[in-house]
């Protein structure tokens, strides 16, 4: 039972409430006084005869103006209005004392870290959130408010360290401890861009932890603005379309249209029309169709998995590039156009060439310019940092708050192989937050095809001597190395072997800046 009594500024008029508390053998669990100057008690429920003998011996002490039940006292509200604060901040909260030892966490903490607050009260901060000495913050005379890179669970935070004081006997303040708000970096990164700029596609949204990445975005920044044709490689699902579209808007074209052409999905017939277009009366159509290219006019063109493209389309795309105008289908005037052309491939165009399949050169026109997208296996730097960007992503799109990353699920991801690279990724936590009931992500939600951790080079029925395929596995790493480490003596280096070892292999297989495209 809680009481609430309105009264007067009177000396010793608690100490007359206590008395008649005393009086009644009630045992007292609690009394606050708030700055207005009304008493709040706390005790065990009394029996209903017992308390209508009390109320009225209350109200007739002097100075006592009203006296009424309340359903808690100030501290308890303020604490459970803390606690619930707690309970719905999606960033991880920690209360530490004077000497670091965890006081209080909330459900981020405690999810993250798979623990219950049994495990983590008591512990030393210092053991969960590395990469700052909190014990030299606490000990240094003045602990101001400070913020601070971290790491939590392996993932980046940004840390604001808030001193906690008390008043001592003459109103001056002491350290008693602090609170600690770990804030994701990426997460925070992201709202100050939304907030001051208008939303683009841009190199920014590119995550480069890992150098692989960072060397490609660099790449493509330098050769974004020059109006040659680009060609970007790399395996499905690595965001070829992306990096891409990036060129555009880093580009003078810009205010144009960036206009896609799938090779890939589209029979030759309609590929050819959606291409180029056709006049009045072809397909027996009264009025003609613009196709991409006079759509385009001026912007840039993507033809996605050019390497699908038929041997006929390939020889009018050509033309185009050798011309720069073309015919639509079933006109007979020529139309200039001034269109930049970015294709995607994952396929190896170099050996289609040597099989016929494409056209050598088309080849040549299209491979100007060229970006070699990594694998998301190539840049295990970037897995954390891209799941906490699609977290957020997918939470606004879904309506709930961000959810977290246990530690298990963290470990997961690191350790996939990810054979559909970062379209993989995006999906995988698309699906698991869709049927998230809580406010974390476990290695369980995460539904994905189990992959050996192996990888088998050589088919078992493979044909030919160990020998054989031994150099045609020594060839094809060498060929992929060798665009990223363009010299003998890089190459030597990342493969531990002498210069004059690698030398001597790439000339036995004929891999050099004239047959690798660098």
């Amino acid at each position: 039972m809680r009481l609430e009594i309105s009264c007067q500024d009177r000396l010793g008029i608690t100490q007359d409430i206590l008395d008649i508390l005393v009086e009644h053998e009630i045992d007292l669990r609690g009394i606050e006084i708030d700055v207005a100057g009304k008493i709040f008690l706390n005790f065990p429920n009394i029996e209903f005869e017992d308390f209508q003998h009390l109320m009225p011996k209350i109200r007739r002490i002097n100075g006592i103006d009203d006296v009424k039940t309340t359903p808690f006292m100030p501290g308890e509200r303020e604490r459970h209005q803390l606690s619930a604060i707690l309970r719905t901040l999606p960033d991880p909260v920690f209360s530490i004392d004077n000497r670091c030892r965890i006081l209080m966490c909330n459900e981020a903490v405690m999810s993250g870290m798979e623990m219950p607050f049994s495990d983590i009260k008591s512990m030393d901060v210092g053991e969960l959130v590395k990469n700052f000495n909190f014990t030299r913050w606490m000990e240094n005379e003045e602990s101001a408010a400070t913020s601070v890179k971290v790491k939590f669970i392996q993932q980046d935070y940004l840390a604001d360290v808030l001193p906690v004081t008390v008043p001592d006997g003459h109103n001056q303040p002491i350290l008693a401890g602090a609170v600690v708000i770990l804030k994701s970096e990426i997460r925070l990164g992201q709202q100050f861009s939304a907030f001051h700029q208008v939303e683009t596609d841009s190199f920014d949204h590119f995550i480069t932890r890992s150098a692989a990445m960072a060397k490609v975005v660099n790449e493509a920044k330098q050769i974004a603005d020059l109006d040659a044709p680009v060609l970007i490689f790399g395996e499905t699902g690595t965001g070829k379309e992306m990096i891409a579209k990036a060129c555009h808007q880093a580009s003078r074209r810009h205010k144009s249209e960036f206009l896609v052409l799938n090779c890939a999905s589209l029979p030759d017939s309609v590929a050819e029309s959606e291409l180029f277009g056709y006049a009045a009366g072809a397909y027996n159509q009264p009025d003609g169709k613009v196709g991409l290219l006079e759509l385009a006019e001026g912007g840039t063109l993507l033809l996605d998995e050019i390497a699908d493209m038929s041997p006929q389309l390939q020889a009018k795309l050509l033309r185009v590039l050798e011309n720069n105008e073309f015919r639509r289908v079933g006109g007979d005037k020529p139309v200039e156009v001034n269109v930049r052309f970015i294709c995607t491939t994952s396929r190896d165009l170099g050996q289609l060439v040597e099989e016929g399949v494409f056209r050598k050169d088309l080849y040549y026109r299209l491979n100007v310019l060229s970006l070699v997208m990594p694998s998301l296996k190539e840049r295990r730097q970037d897995i954390l940092p891209l799941a906490e960007s699609f977290i957020l992503q997918h939470s606004g799109k879904l309506g709930r708050r961000p959810a977290k990353l246990s530690k298990s699920c963290v470990d997961f991801l690191q350790q996939y192989p990810w054979p559909g690279n970062v379209r993989q990724l995006q999906n995988a936590l698309f699906r698991a937050l869709s049927l998230l009931d809580g406010n974390e992500i476990t290695k369980e939600d995460i539904q994905l095809p189990s992959c050996a951790p192996s990888v088998t080079y050589i088919d078992e029925n493979f044909d030919g001597t160990l020998d054989e395929e031994v150099k045609k596995f020594e060839r094809d790493l060498l060929k992929r190395l060798y665009p990223s480490y363009p010299s003998t003596r890089q190459l030597a280096k990342k493969l531990g072997l002498s210069h004059t070892a690698i030398a001597n292999k790439l000339r036995e297989y004929g891999i050099n800046k004239s047959t690798v495209k660098l």
